[in-house]
């Protein structure tokens, strides 16, 4: 079974091998090193003039990959970590995301590949969540894949989009296996989402309505899925759904899939408020109030900086025991 970073790492050269205006630039994605994350090894010795190794200036590089995509290339760009993109952040939100609303016309199929998250020590400057400063960016879709999505399909829908497109991978999810059909205990399902990108649905095998709803994304969703694991045992059944995209939000898949007389959690590694988890609850509230019968409730990371320590991290990021909890408070409310 292939895991997360071979999935991708297919995605890209399956790209590459489909289209000849597909590039990728970034700080070192040459070979042999390949990236920091290795997700673009032996990409530059199949197409050495295809993948451009850059100076470290995240504006430049992204600034040089608006030029290409407007002038007909598919540039992939990869930022080494999601923290730097405040350095991209000019080049996205006042020029990528308006080119074509400015000049009629124009097209910028774009992708920033980037990864984000902590867990492994890096510190308070490398181990952020950042993609929510992101949300809400009008022109700008905003991709995170989760362990139920195909990240090698996704990367691939994303750079033949015609629109800018910021693409999450969490650190933690390249080395995990992904949960597919052929999963023994739970059953994985989709259905369209935005565009293309569709909304993963996972629940327990043999097993009908749920008794908590979970809505995530991304590199949560390696703690929700071993919760649900857990969980299915003591017969308490967990339904997650899984956007592709957190923004836009694709509403209407979501709330075909959710029952408002069961609780509702939603869990998300970024940190605690102003949110994508603040967003989909006040949509709710306004859609399903009149029928709801427990509160929403949230769980995110600590709004605090991110210790080297793993003992201080473990502290201010969200983890598996914190959503085991909040599914038993869910449903003692009922």
């Amino acid at each position: 079974m292939a895991n997360f970073l071979q999935e991708l790492r297919t995605g890209l050269f399956n790209a590459f091998a489909s289209d000849p205006r597909v590039v990728l630039l970034g700080e070192d994605v040459l070979d042999p090193y390949g990236g920091a994350f290795k997700v673009t090894q032996g990409l530059s010795t199949q197409y050495p003039d295809r993948v451009i190794g850059t100076p470290i200036s995240e504006a430049g590089i992204t600034g040089a990959a608006a030029g290409m995509a407007i002038r007909g290339l598919r540039p992939v760009v990869e930022i080494m970590f999601g923290d730097f993109l405040t350095l991209c952040a000019d080049q996205i939100v006042n020029h990528i995301t308006k080119f074509s609303t400015m000049y009629p016309g124009v097209k910028v199929p774009l992708v920033i590949r980037t990864p984000m998250g902590g867990g492994r020590g890096y510190g308070a400057t490398h181990s952020q969540s950042l993609e929510k400063m992101f949300l809400g960016v009008p022109g700008l879709t905003v991709v995170a894949p989760s362990l139920a999505h195909s990240p090698g399909q996704l990367i691939q829908a994303a750079i033949t989009d015609d629109a800018p497109v910021l693409f999450i991978e969490n650190k933690l999810l390249y080395p995990q296996s992904l949960c597919d059909a052929e999963d023994p205990q739970l059953e994985v399902w989709q259905r369209a989402g935005h565009g293309n990108y569709p909304v993963a649905m996972v629940q327990p095998k043999g097993t009908e309505i749920p008794d908590v709803t979970i809505l995530s994304y991304g590199g949560s969703s390696r703690h929700v899925l071993a919760v649900m694991r857990r969980l299915s045992s003591e017969e308490i059944v967990v339904k997650a759904l899984f956007p592709a995209t957190i923004s836009p939000i694709p509403i209407d898949a979501l709330m075909a899939e959710i029952n408002p007389t069961r609780p509702i959690l939603i869990v998300e590694e970024g940190s605690a408020g102003f949110n994508w988890g603040s967003e989909i609850a006040a949509i709710l509230y306004e859609k399903l109030l009149p029928v709801l019968k427990t509160p929403i409730k949230r769980l995110a990371a600590q709004d605090a900086l991110i210790p080297c320590a793993a003992h201080l991290e473990q502290r201010v990021l969200m983890s598996e025991e914190q959503i085991e909890t909040a599914i038993m408070e869910v449903l003692s409310c009922q």
